[in-house]
Order: structure tokens, then C-alpha cells, then sequence
């Protein structure tokens, strides 16, 4: 009888398993909820970015065709050599790049924008936009071509 007590087992028991397994499962769940934060940063960072050389693209086209129109008014796909793929935004469709510019003969303006996810001080919703004049951000009213950032 004292041989049963004294004999030595491998391995786990089915409690000590399952102690380690929900652990692991509420660190990760931990982790996987403070990531969330870091991703809209990092779309948002992608963003600014991608309106940033999208205005740059347009600033130099201008100097080769003396025009922003370079797609007669609707947001362009490519901009003359400079930029063959236009970029798209990290999210896809739900949350576009919004393209303002003048049509007809004055087509010496322009504004490109994109929606924010981080509100940062803003109320409601936040915008990045390059124009003519330059990028910057813009709290709660959507950009217009007079008054782009």
C-alpha cells in the first residue's frame, strides 16, 4: 500500500493543463486589446503619409501641365509619371481618400483629404489634407477647396 503513495508520476495533471492554458489565454487577450491603439496609429500614420505624397505628386505634375485636374474631377488613379498607382486607403473602401478640385478652365487648385481614426482633440472627427497651399489637419468640418487645412 505505501508503494502507491511513493511512486513517482510523469507528466501533468489535467488541472495544471488547464491553469496554463487559461493564463496564456488571458495574457493574450490582454495583449491583443492594447494592440488595437497601435494599429490605428499606424494607419493613420499611413495615411498622413499617403496624402503627403499624393500632394507632392500633384505639385509636381503641376510644373510639367500647369493644371491639378490631372483626372477631370474625380479622384485620380495615377498623376502624370509621378505617381503610376494612386494609394488607397489601409481600411479599404470604408473610409476613402476624398479628392475636391476645381473643374472647368481654373483648375489651379486642389484638395485631397482623408478621415482619421484617432480624434486626437477633436470632437467628432479629425482630417488630414494637402492642397495647394500645403498639408495640415482639421477638426470636425469636412475640408472644401476654399479651406483645405
Amino acid at each position: 500500500m505505501l508503494k502507491i503513495f511513493t511512486k513517482k508520476q510523469k507528466g501533468f495533471t489535467l488541472i495544471e493543463l488547464l491553469v496554463v492554458i487559461s493564463i496564456i489565454g488571458i495574457l493574450s487577450s490582454i495583449v491583443l486589446v492594447s494592440m488595437g491603439g497601435a494599429r490605428t496609429k499606424a494607419r493613420d500614420a499611413k495615411r498622413q503619409t499617403d496624402i503627403r505624397q499624393i500632394g507632392t505628386a500633384l505639385e509636381l505634375n503641376y510644373m510639367d501641365t500647369e493644371n491639378y485636374n490631372p483626372n477631370n474631377g474625380d479622384m485620380p488613379t495615377k498623376i502624370g509619371t509621378y505617381m503610376a498607382d494612386v494609394p488607397k486607403d489601409p481600411q479599404g473602401t470604408s473610409n476613402p481618400y476624398k479628392w475636391i478640385t476645381n473643374t472647368g478652365n481654373d483648375n489651379q487648385k486642389f484638395c485631397v483629404y482623408a478621415k482619421l481614426e484617432n480624434k486626437g482633440d477633436c470632437t467628432t472627427t479629425k482630417y488630414f489634407s494637402a492642397s495647394q497651399d500645403g498639408v495640415g489637419s482639421k477638426c470636425d468640418d469636412i475640408p472644401t477647396l476654399a479651406a483645405c487645412h
